[in-house]
């Protein structure tokens, strides 16, 4: 849905960049003059690379009345310019052998192709193209708000864990907007217009509001001339920096929120817990969080809520997840599925005494150093993967992170001790800034000639899996035009 050509003077337009030796083997980065950062992840395996372009904008920037705008823009996204022809984008890439595909966060948006590293100028053409030339007709408007409603219609409000994780959200940001979600409040949607949209696009979607990564087949020397020759001659806007958020007052009293549902098959609890984020040059905090998330949650045979909850038959499922991925306050989780013949009130009560103990007697030497292990060795697996690492660059710079904050994060999680990982546990686990919530199936009848049987379970009903720390945080990945292919 995007094509284009622009030459400018290489020599003029690239910022000076760090020296590559003092970067991660196979990782360069470099900034145009424009502004456009750039990171480069050298893989010659396979003659593939991907293009990944994000933008420092997500459904949290919205104003009050709007939600949904940013997810909305995506999806207009593939609707053309004056040199591509709605969906043509999409078209050109699979004719030549790729895939594409767009997402929507809470703090960026992100669109990206997969393609053999021979075709890699096409598909620079045509995302730089629709960075600077989108074109949005009358029609395509309208067609794709009712696109982003079904889209609400089949992944929200047919799904009951969905409604719940968006009364959850609501109720655990009472100020902040990362309480609504990202797709949008429906009655907001059918109010937004081709000129809502085409704003956020003049107000945000800019060189200098971008990431660019590069991964796969690849040179540093080949990626910054590539980069200059298609997106260096696009102007940088001003104003498009992130504008200050809503920010969350003291939370001084926990809540509950319960939610019936007929679809639900079993009980399921999430807890969450506002903690700090990621946070450039100062990540200690963040970093103790991750690795008590992954101590006490991380899996059922070596995490504490695995050992002593799933493996004792009290859960069927206990984990905690951390979303440190965050420009601000974000969330420390727990889930809970109770065990057949347990109640949820009794499974609630074994997983506070767990954390109460933990918090009482601190982390097993040798369960630590085992998770610190596990870490070490899962972020050496990550390195076997040019596109996740390109996740790991991307999502890092687009919540304000820098190239030397990805770079260290393996060190800091290595480097976490025990007294680390206390005062991060005092963080969560003494906190009145929670929301515990319970999805429940639908309340049995009071009156037991109302019905002989109960409520149907969902189809395929079983243990129901809980997203990682990863998954957890909103992300809305569109199925525009019938052709994007899901991650």
């Amino acid at each position: 849905m995007t094509i284009l050509s622009r030459v400018a003077p290489f020599a003029l337009a690239i910022a000076a960049a760090p020296a590559w030796a003092e970067m991660p083997k196979g990782i360069s980065h470099f900034t145009l003059d424009n502004g456009l950062e750039a990171v480069v992840i050298e893989d010659h395996r396979a003659p593939v690379v991907v293009q990944m372009v994000w933008y420092k904008v997500g459904s949290a920037d919205e104003v009050a009345g709007k939600t949904g705008l940013a997810h909305y823009l995506e999806h207009l996204m593939f609707k053309g310019t004056d040199k591509l022809a709605p969906g043509e984008l999409s078209k050109t890439v699979s004719a030549n052998g790729g895939t594409d595909n767009a997402f929507t966060s809470l703090d960026f948006t992100a669109y990206f192709q997969r393609i053999a590293s021979d075709r890699l100028p096409l598909i620079m053409e045509m995302e730089a193209d629709r960075m600077e030339n989108l074109q949005v007709g009358e029609e395509d408007w309208q067609a794709e708000r009712q696109v982003v409603l079904e889209e609400r219609a089949q992944r929200i409000d047919s799904d009951p864990a969905s409604l719940f994780a968006e009364e959850r959200n609501a109720a655990q940001y009472l100020n902040h907007p990362y309480g609504r979600p990202v797709i949008g409040w429906r009655d907001e949607m059918t109010a937004l217009t081709r000129a809502d949209a085409l704003k956020w696009y003049e107000d945000y979607y800019a060189p200098n509001n971008a990431i660019l990564i590069l991964a796969g087949d690849v040179t540093p020397e080949k990626a910054r001339e590539l980069a200059q020759t298609y997106y260096g001659s696009i102007p940088s806007k001003d104003g498009v920096e992130r504008k200050a958020r809503p920010q969350e007052p003291q939370q001084r009293a926990p809540r509950r929120i319960v939610m019936h549902d007929p679809r639900v098959p079993q009980p399921r609890m999430t807890r969450t817990v506002l903690v700090p984020e990621r946070n450039p040059g100062d990540q200690k905090t963040a970093a103790a969080l991750s690795v008590l998330a992954e101590l006490l949650g991380g899996s059922a045979q070596t995490s504490v809520l695995g050992q002593k909850l799933m493996m004792t038959g009290k859960a069927l499922y206990a984990g905690a997840g951390y979303e440190g991925y965050a420009v601000d306050r974000t969330n420390f989780f727990f889930s809970l599925v109770p065990a057949e013949g347990e109640t949820p009130e009794q499974a609630e009560a074994a997983l506070d005494q767990v954390l109460a103990d933990f918090l009482a007697e601190g982390p097993d030497p040798t369960q630590l150093e085992r998770i610190k292990t596990q870490i070490r060795a899962a972020k050496i697996y990550e390195q076997d993967s040019a596109h996740g690492r390109a996740y790991q660059y991307g999502q890092g710079l687009a919540t304000g992170l820098t190239v030397e904050d990805v770079n260290d994060w393996p060190d800091l999680l290595g480097a976490v001790t025990a007294e680390d990982l206390m005062a991060a546990a005092d963080l969560v686990l003494n906190s009145t800034a929670t929301v515990t919530g319970w999805l429940l199936p639908e309340d049995p009848p009071t009156d037991p000639a109302a019905t002989d049987a109960p409520p149907e379970a969902a189809p395929g009903a079983g243990p129901q899996p809980v997203p990682s720390a990863e998954q957890a945080r909103p992300v809305i990945e569109p199925a525009a035009e019938g052709e994007e292919i899901a991650q």
